[in-house]
């Protein structure tokens, strides 16, 4: 019986897919993920009431709203001392309006922080997401 050495024809249709180059990029991306995602990770700071960076200044076309605490857990809106019922009244009145103002959300530092939170559900309650909670400047 005699061999033959002659080579296969070459057009032939290669009939599996080379993985490597694939395995090889899933590889890169997972390293990249496992270095980048810690620096995304945000350590939340406790001692809020008290900042030593100076403050950015606002935009000219935002509106402000202030909502203050003081020491004895009483409410103001801007100047005006009111109830939390009537707080949640305005709330939901400003909710309605088209442009949405900024919320200032000020409150003593020796306060507990379960009237901050109380205030704050009222703002996610009514869709408002323009929050900020004012600290002082060290």
């Amino acid at each position: 019986m005699a061999r033959s050495f002659h080579k296969r024809e070459r057009l032939t249709a290669l009939s599996e897919i080379n993985v490597t180059p694939m395995i090889d990029m899933s590889f890169a991306l997972l390293i990249i993920f496992m270095i980048t995602t810690p620096l995304l990770e945000q350590s939340i700071q406790v001692d809020l009431p008290i900042e030593t960076a100076t403050r950015t200044p606002p935009a000219r076309e935002a509106r402000f709203q202030t909502i203050t605490i003081n020491s004895e857990g009483v409410y103001y809106w801007s100047q005006e001392q009111v109830t939390i019922d009537e707080l949640e009244n305005r709330i939901k009145l400003l909710a309605q309006q088209n442009d949405l103002p900024v919320i200032h959300v000020r409150g003593d530092m020796t306060l507990q922080y379960q009237k901050i939170i109380e205030v704050m559900d009222l703002l996610k309650q009514n869709r408002l997401s323009k929050i900020s909670l004012d600290t002082r400047v060290k």
